[in-house]
């Protein structure tokens, strides 16, 4: 079976856990004899095609001459975007994104139907064009792939996958990875909403990643039960041992957070359960690696606690700078207000470091050997990571069982749990 599959970001260039669960489910899908066409909107040439054939969407050319290639546009809806879905922008430069999209909109379609178009492939002030671009390219590409299957990851690409359906009649699959209520709480964009809610009636199936993710799709999409199919995620295997003997610099136990600082993300909790931490034991050091609208109060907030010589941003971290902190670390902490899954604890775990998570995320759901509390519990986050800091065996018990845990969540079996659904789908044509 072939699956043209349409994602915005591939190792080694990502911002987050979308690109690491795209790699894995496609080498996981590979494994299974599966063959995949992985569509990007900037491919930069050092990406990994060991398991998939890569599209580079800035390559592609539109003939704009042409009727039916002009049909396309009928299949793409533009809508503005607002700065909230653009996640790292912070607060300052609010009047300056909103002026430039102001300006952008005017000359959107012509540049959309340009015969050629280079795609930023970020999440920069011109997202919805790229969108539109991307689903008209993957229209496009349609036509030119032999293949049996779509799938389409995340609102990003849902346009595109809708219009490669609608020109090609094959059967579509949407997976979700995190739904605009997760990223905007109730504050959302209705444009993402209204984007993400068609992508998911026009699929003939929805998988998401817990059933956390599947409970919003069905209450707050209106999306058909009988069509969504949760398949958790996964992750790679550690083959790191240069990293084994790796020391850190300093004495003190190391707590981290990994990951956007976005609302989603819960970043104020982490701060504040590391003020309660500091109180009853000022040798523990705490770190806060990412970057996002809400770091810049995260930076004061530690200023005004006075914790600025006990807590560390680091910036983004990707590659060996993730393996590097972990090796660093004595727990890692995931505080999110509403997490689909949740790749980063099980990163952590399969390098030997215990996990404290929130009960509001998708991962929360197969995890036994993880200590898990409300993200809102400042106290109860602060006693997790005060015992696991303080008391050997209870750390030394959560990473010996946590990392059995997590070496048998291979990408592997999700994968096999797609195929089930791509081969329900496909005889269902």
């Amino acid at each position: 079976m072939k699956v043209l599959m349409f994602g915005w970001e591939f190792p080694p260039h990502i911002t987050g856990g979308l690109g690491t669960a795209c790699f894995g489910l496609t080498k996981g899908l590979a494994k299974h004899g599966l063959e995949v066409i992985f569509v990007v909107p900037k491919a930069y040439g050092d990406e990994s095609e060991e398991a998939v054939r890569l599209v580079n969407a800035s390559k592609v050319t539109i003939d704009i001459d042409k009727d039916e290639e002009r049909s396309y546009w009928d299949r793409v809806q533009y809508m503005e975007v607002g700065s909230n879905i653009i996640p790292y922008v912070g607060p300052e430069d609010f009047e300056r994104l909103q002026e430039e999209n102001r300006k952008a909109s005017k000359s959107f379609k012509s540049r959309v139907f340009s015969q050629k178009y280079e795609f930023s492939g970020k999440y920069g002030t011109n997202l919805m064009e790229e969108v539109a671009r991307y689903a008209l390219i993957g229209s496009s590409i349609a036509t030119k792939h032999d293949f049996d299957i779509i799938h389409a990851h995340d609102w990003l690409t849902y346009s595109a996958g809708v219009a490669a359906k609608e020109t090609t009649g094959k059967p579509l699959v949407v997976h979700m990875h995190a739904t605009e209520f997760d990223r905007s709480g109730e504050n959302i964009n209705t444009d993402v909403y209204a984007i993400e809610k068609r992508g998911m009636e026009m699929a003939d199936r929805v998988i998401t990643v817990s059933n956390l993710t599947r409970k919003i799709v069905i209450d707050r999409y209106g999306i058909d039960p009988k069509k969504v199919v949760t398949v958790h995620n996964a992750v790679e295997p550690s083959n790191k041992p240069e990293l084994a003997g790796f020391q850190k610099s300093v004495d003190e136990k190391v707590v981290t957070f990994l990951g956007r600082i976005t609302y989603q993300k819960g970043p104020e909790y982490f701060v504040e359960a590391a003020r309660k931490v500091l109180k009853r034991d000022p040798n523990v050091r705490f770190v806060m690696a990412g970057t996002g609208d809400m770091l810049n109060k995260m930076v004061a907030r530690v200023a005004k606690l006075r914790m600025g010589d006990k807590f560390h941003f680091t910036g983004f971290l990707k590659g060996d700078d993730v393996d590097k902190m972990f090796a660093m670390s004595d727990v890692f902490v995931m505080p999110s207000i509403s997490e689909p899954f949740g790749i980063v604890p099980l990163e952590a775990m399969r390098s030997n470091v215990p996990v404290v998570i929130s009960k509001q995320s998708g991962v929360s759901e197969i995890l036994k050997h993880a200590i898990k509390v409300d993200f809102w519990d400042i106290d109860g986050m602060a006693d997790a990571i005060y015992g696991l800091c303080h008391y050997n065996a209870l750390s030394e018990t959560f990473i010996r069982f946590g990392k059995d845990e997590v070496d048998s969540l291979k990408w592997e079996h999700a994968a096999m749990q797609v195929k089930q659904v791509y081969d329900k789908v496909y005889k269902q044509q």
